[in-house]
């Protein structure tokens, strides 16, 4: 590989492309390839970057979104102009609310033929001014290492997905252009005031709690969290989705809030007289009512640490914004804490025993909560048993799979009603490792992420939890982690249901099922005749052995395996009893559709 390009010098546009590529640390790319891009693919190899070709596009902007959460740097993906572009929206609006660093670069047609109508031709700018921090075109050929280089920085100084659209003419011809370093910015921890105000308000609390969102993981500040925590003696709960943000071995971590969270850690910010917002947003989906819990405290001192400035305060009411980055500012009040006598000093034991109580209490109803006890899962749990076959009780499976989980595993998981209850049961000692939807919400995301998070960490296990629709969605890309020996593990719920939409159906429409069913052939059997392994386990003492195996085939013998779980028809909470109301009909034939 020659050195890389210094100084103003002549070469073409595809040239600059990949030299500011590799400048930015790239060595893989996802996507498939296209003649739109050909000219600067034809180049990846001498500069040391991979291109992984995959099944769908989407599948690959999901892989980039893995593969950027775990390694900290960029994902990158690409595609041909129009509809490969298309493909990838979706994803890259996940990764838009997961605040992941990918760039998409969107190849476009060519100059000459813009507005006739030509083959793939699309306006590629629009579909992603939604989702994306920053959008690069680039106008001239000269100016492609410029504005490559700028879309790599923009990309992690505003913490998102960032696009770099180029028409495909501009790919070719002699420019003479300089090759732009990267710029990072070097986040402090906020304004003196903010952060002084915030001592202040710690220092006074009887009660703090502290919620570690994403920004502490982004910040690679966890150690940091855990030092100010200690200080505090306070419980730390982990915002929606963010279940790495604190080790679930630490005396003082409480679990997730949210959606299918832990009640422990409802049950303790519930006392709060000063929550500390490190590194969160704080949205609405980790802050509703769950289990009929309306926890969030009403009178509590609210403390929000974020990085962008138009998060403070936007979703919850705040008494101090700190605009800074989550690991400095955590640094910066334990320091001015250090030496402070605080008010919550003298509680220190027993605001300790309270926590190890609300744990033993929530770990104690997990245990026991063995299936839904709502009379639709009743009914279906009584009509299963008179089935052929054996039907596994899904909590009953996701304790088993908790107790299975490898050393420094991570996990993504797709959306879903049984991926959801899987939240109060997936814990995690290290940042990086846990891969979730976020607020987009969308299916097909388990496996492809996990692909790239495990390009990205080979030496760490990679397990996908997905139900069976959302499986359909994404399980094309098996062929993607067989045919280019990047080996994971995915857990498949087959409950042969839409489960997340059935569930309102059961509590709105008076279990008038339309479109909710699905039957499908095996998974497992599906996963074989790609070249996968495959495991079909339908009793619950093999669950745990069953993933210990897969795990092993995937960390000693390269083998991707499916693990299909054959589960009953009970489902847990909905996602959101505020998001739908009770039918009124107004039409005489639809009287009885109430």
């Amino acid at each position: 590989m020659s050195e890389r390009a210094t100084g103003p010098q002549k070469m073409t546009p595809s040239e600059a492309f990949v030299e500011t590529l590799a400048a930015n640390g790239v060595t893989e790319i996802f996507g498939i390839m296209g003649s739109a891009f050909m000219d600067a693919m034809d180049i990846f190899a001498p500069a040391g970057i991979k291109l992984i070709p995959v099944v769908h596009e989407q599948g690959a902007a999901h892989m980039a979104d893995g593969y950027a959460r775990v390694s900290g740097r960029h994902g990158v993906v690409i595609g041909q102009n129009g509809p490969g572009i298309s493909n990838c929206v979706t994803a890259i609006a996940a990764a838009f609310w997961a605040h992941s660093p990918v760039v998409i670069v969107t190849p476009e047609a060519g100059t000459m033929g813009m507005g006739l109508g030509g083959f793939q031709e699309a306006n590629q700018l629009p579909m992603f001014q939604e989702f994306t921090k920053y959008q690069a075109h680039v106008n001239n050929p000269a100016r492609m290492a410029e504005l490559t280089g700028r879309a790599f920085d923009r990309a992690m100084s505003e913490m998102g997905p960032t696009q770099l659209n180029i028409p495909r003419d501009y790919f070719y011809g002699e420019i003479e252009t300089t090759i732009p370093a990267p710029q990072r910015l070097d986040r402090g921890p906020g304004g003196t005031r903010s952060l002084d105000e915030a001592a202040d308000l710690l220092a006074g609390a009887e009660f703090p709690v502290i919620v570690s969102g994403g920004g502490v993981v982004f910040a690679n500040g966890v150690e940091e969290c855990r030092e100010l925590a200690e200080r505090l003696g306070a419980p730390v709960v982990n915002s929606y989705q963010h279940n790495d943000s604190f080790p679930a071995s630490h005396p003082q971590w409480c679990g997730p809030l949210g959606y299918q969270g832990s009640k422990a850690a409802m049950r303790l910010i519930a006392k709060a007289d000063v929550v500390l917002a490190l590194g969160t947003r704080l949205g609405p989906f980790g802050t509703l009512p769950q289990y009929g819990l309306d926890y969030w405290p009403k009178d509590a001192k609210i403390i929000q640490v974020d990085a962008d400035h138009k998060m403070l305060g936007l979703v919850k009411k705040i008494d101090v914004g700190i605009c800074g980055d989550a690991r400095e500012a955590a640094a910066a009040l334990t320091e001015r804490l250090r030496k402070r006598t605080l008010t919550c000093d003298s509680s220190r034991d027993r605001r300790g025993a309270e926590i190890r109580d609300e744990k033993a209490a929530w770990e104690a109803e997990l245990d026991d909560w063995s299936h839904e006890t709502d009379p639709y899962s009743l009914d279906m749990i009584a009509e299963q048993q008179a089935e052929e076959g054996n039907w596994l009780h899904p909590r009953q499976v996701l304790r088993e799979l908790e107790k299975a989980m490898p050393p420094r595993v991570m996990v993504s998981t797709d959306i879903g009603n049984i991926n959801s209850v899987a939240h109060s049961y997936l814990r995690f000692q290290e940042p990086r490792s846990f891969l979730a939807p976020m607020s987009f919400g969308n299916c097909g995301y388990a496996l492809p992420t996990i692909i790239g998070a495990k390009i990205a960490a080979p030496d760490r296990p990679a397990i996908a939890y997905a139900g069976d629709g959302a499986w359909g969605m994404s399980m094309g890309e098996i062929m993607t982690a067989v045919r280019h020996d990047i080996p994971v593990t995915a857990v498949v719920f087959h409950n042969r249901q839409w489960g997340a939409e059935k569930k309102n159906q059961v509590d709105f429409y008076n279990r008038r099922f339309v479109a909710g069913e699905l039957e499908s052939e095996s998974f497992a059997g599906i996963a074989k005749a790609m070249g996968a392994d495959g495991i079909v386990v339908d009793s619950l003492d093999e669950v745990g052995p069953a993933l210990r195996r897969a795990v092993d085939a995937q960390m000693n013998a390269g083998r991707t395996t499916v693990v299909e779980i054959m589960c009953t028809r009970e489902l847990g909470d909905p996602f959101r009893r505020d998001a739908l109301r009770k039918p009124v009909r107004m039409l005489e034939k639809y009287r009885d559709y109430v």
